[in-house]
């Protein structure tokens, strides 16, 4: 006979004079010694867990009426059978007969002998449920670019919208089994006033009613809700966007309605930014080759950036996009004769004032830098700035982003390999003022962004593992609006600064069965505010891996 062994807390409670009785102090199953009775399938699926029934001696075991309880597997009679059962006794306190197996479809009598050699007998039986839950667990209104924000205690769901919304089919996602009536998914429905949806739990007798309103909700005084990321989308870049080459999507740009993917020597391929399904391509024309469009971001307006790869491929050269139904546009040419291209980035509206980066690949701590105010590039020549602070330089592997798209003294973010070491440079001075632990040689940061929401600045910056063992693929969302908290290390979770991460090796392509080792050590990362200021997206590609969206918001709940 097995017995579980824990703490004889019935025993001590019957003796601490001025306590409550036991039966107030101990789990409701717990009485005479016996904590609680678990069942499961013969196989070992499932844990059910009986409670007492009050004022009575039977112990019911309820079981879920279907299982997985995701399924539309019915749980039978017949199936509850043989099920396997233990008890949680404390010291000393036996039962009889032996638990093992059990046949719950029918009562069935135990004797458990407590501490002080008394006999306390149970009726324990099984009891088939269909399950009383009845929430709505997600809803969005996909042809409108809505989701809904639920406020679960008060059983409201917030359409964050201005302007008259078109009568619209809905997303639902309710708790298993339940039903929803009207039901959003079948009828179009107005939003512009109040809806009442009432959702009703597969027992039929419970139920839930939902408000879903159109309104504008308040924001969190700063930055972005604790718990609010949600995962929009993971799509493998091979098996689900159709990506059929490796090695050579290394690029990201990120527009208000689209992520496209740039893969050197095709057009690029776009996908909804909110479900991440391919939604076309964009014609590149000249601008297509295997050194030409090389790497591709966004500005802050969602203008497509391509560039080149110097001087592998000629003078450095920038298009832009204006849409994606657009043709590339050349915008910047420029015959430096350094190494450059790998990587660039913008910041701020190239329509309006931006600034330009594109680190120089020559084992320095150099980068080119073209400045546009009020839709004018200042120069086809960029300004080279040196900077100093890291105790290596950088080779193929760097990404560099401004904190302002007006100020070319503002501060800015370097991630780089081989120094290791992710870092924050002083832009009056061009020197690092504070930088995180180096990294492990064996993976690769070579993407940052940055961004400002509510009232807090973030960046963000990966990791890549480029071999077929280990683990990194990792991206890190940080809160930098204080330098004092730009410290520690991203591996040992001993930076403050970071609000949010991923969890390890899941995304990139160690991740995927006989997925291809990232050999270039390429992947980027991308972050964009929602028009109304409410939602912080973050995307992010490791190259023969997934692209990813996350979104977080600023809503105070």
């Amino acid at each position: 006979m097995k017995r579980n062994i824990i703490f004889a807390i019935a025993l001590l409670l019957t003796f601490i004079g001025g306590c409550k009785e036991p039966d107030e102090l101990l789990p409701s199953v717990s009485r005479e010694g016996i904590n609680s009775i678990t069942a499961t399938f013969p196989d070992g699926t499932g844990e059910f867990t009986g409670t007492i029934v009050e004022g009575t001696n039977e112990i019911v075991i309820p079981i879920p009426y279907y299982f997985p309880v995701s399924s539309n597997n019915r749980v039978t009679e017949e199936m509850i059978s043989n099920m396997r059962v233990r008890a949680n006794l404390d010291d000393n306190v036996t039962v009889s007969p032996p638990l093992l197996y059990m046949d719950l479809s029918k009562d069935n009598v135990i004797t458990v002998n407590d501490q002080l050699g008394e006999e306390h007998k149970y009726i324990v039986r099984g009891e088939i449920r269909k399950s009383s839950e009845c929430q709505i667990k997600e809803f969005s209104l996909p042809e409108l670019g809505l989701t809904g924000v639920i406020n679960e205690s008060k059983k409201t769901i917030s359409l964050v919208a201005i302007g008259e919304l078109e009568p619209a089919l809905a997303d639902v996602t309710l708790s298993y089994h339940a039903t929803i009536s009207p039901d959003p998914r079948e009828e179009a429905l107005d939003y512009n006033e109040e809806v009442e949806l009432t959702v009703t739990a597969h027992d039929g007798v419970t139920r839930n009613v939902y408000t879903v309103k159109k309104e504008v909700p308040e924001k969190l005084p700063y930055g972005i809700r604790s718990g609010s990321a949600k995962l929009m989308f993971a799509k493998q870049l091979k098996a689900d966007v159709g990506i059929t080459v490796d090695h050579l999507t290394g690029g990201m740009a990120v527009t208000d309605e689209y992520v496209v993917l740039n893969t050197r020597n095709q057009n690029s391929i776009y996908l909804d930014a909110k479900s991440g399904e391919k939604v076309g391509e964009i014609e590149l024309g000249s601008a297509k080759g295997n050194l030409t469009n090389f790497y591709s971001t966004a500005d802050r307006a969602g203008n497509i950036l391509i560039c080149n790869l110097a001087p592998n491929d000629g003078a450095f050269r920038i298009w832009k996009v204006a849409s994606v139904s657009d043709t590339p546009e050349l915008m910047i040419e420029w015959d430096g004769g350094v190494a450059v291209g790998r990587k660039m980035s913008v910041q701020g509206d190239i329509n309006g004032d931006a600034i330009i980066t594109a680190p120089i690949l020559d084992y320095g701590q150099q980068f080119a830098r073209w400045t546009i105010s009020g839709g004018v590039l200042a120069s086809q020549t960029p300004e080279i700035v040196t900077m100093s602070g890291l105790e290596k330089g950088w080779t193929t592997n760097v990404d560099i982003v401004h904190t302002s798209g007006s100020d070319v003294n503002s501060d800015y973010f370097v991630a780089s390999y081989s120094d290791n070491t992710f870092a924050w440079v002083d832009g009056s001075t061009n020197e690092v003022s504070s930088k995180l632990e180096s990294i492990s040689v064996n993976y690769i940061q070579n993407a940052v962004d940055f961004v400002e929401f509510n009232n807090a600045q973030y960046t963000t910056v990966n990791w890549v593992n480029s071999f077929t063992w280990g683990a990194a693929d990792m991206v890190w969302l940080l809160d930098v609006s204080s330098e004092a908290n730009f410290t520690g290390n991203l591996a040992s979770g001993t930076c403050p600064a970071v609000v949010w991460e991923t969890p390890l090796n899941t995304y990139g392509p160690n991740a995927i069965s006989g997925g291809v080792a990232n050999a270039n050590g390429t992947g980027d990362v991308a972050l964009k505010v929602s028009d109304d200021g409410f939602y912080l997206y973050l995307y992010f590609m490791f190259t023969n891996g997934y692209v990813v969206g996350y979104q977080f918001d600023c809503i105070d709940m």
